[in-house]
């Protein structure tokens, strides 16, 4: 069992090209490298925390191309560790962008697993924080997500599985939330909070890829912020 915990208490903050194509933020002394982001270490509500935003102008935003524009490739990618099985545990916080660029932005956040070397498949649960509390049931139960990048992405899989990828989740934009997701083989469990139970299960996923690397990721009209994040591999 390998096990990886990246703490608050020690940290630097450094961004450099590490090759014509990618950026590399160092955060509590692990290297993240940077998919269609922008990021920066920040001080938020006094702690240091990992900061990531959308970078347009790496991949265009389009509301009248939704499917071709959101669910991409976009978050920091942690460097050196190769996920198959075990647990994936992370706190973030999610505002929307002033102004946004997507009047309908949910605060997408959340974690994208088993990326392969060039970003170009992977697996990820997200979620919409900005309908979590929402007073219409049909918009709380599209508070989470999950996808397969990049064949199976949220328009497809309303269209071909509608409500089987997707669940509802007590959360709200502007509040700390724990994600903690747990991988076994082609299933995968999401915890929220202090949840005994999963919040979601996806109980086959649909990606090809047995194993890759860990991101935390965002999308349109979002800032997150990142802390305390532990991986277990098994």
């Amino acid at each position: 069992m390998t096990w990886i915990k990246i703490a608050l208490s020690v940290f630097t903050a450094t961004a450099f090209v590490a090759n014509a194509n990618a950026q590399t933020i160092e955060y509590a002394g692990e290297k993240f490298e940077m998919s269609n982001v922008k990021a920066s270490v920040e001080t938020f509500h006094g702690e240091k925390v990992l900061k990531v935003e959308r970078d347009l102008q790496k991949i265009p935003f389009d509301t009248s191309r939704l499917e071709a524009t959101v669910d991409e490739p976009t978050f920091v990618k942690l460097k050196g560790l190769n996920f198959e099985n075990g647990t994936i545990e992370v706190k973030f916080y999610s505002q929307i962008q002033d102004p946004s660029p997507f009047p309908q932005a949910q605060g997408f956040i959340g974690v994208a697993y088993r990326i392969n070397d060039d970003n170009t498949a992977y697996e990820s649960i997200y979620l919409r924080p900005r309908v979590g509390r929402s007073d219409n049931q049909l918009f709380r139960n599209k508070t989470v997500q999950y996808y397969s990048y990049p064949d199976y992405k949220f328009e497809k899989l309303k269209k071909q599985a509608d409500g089987k990828y997707e669940t509802a989740a007590p959360v709200d934009i502007n509040e700390w939330i724990t994600m903690r997701i747990e991988v076994q083989g082609e299933k995968a469990y999401m915890y929220i909070n202090d949840s005994k139970y999963s919040t979601f299960v996806v109980d086959k996923m649909l990606g090809n890829l047995k194993q890759g690397a860990v991101g935390l990721w965002v999308d349109i009209g979002t800032i997150g912020y990142f802390k305390d994040l532990k991986i277990t591999k098994h």
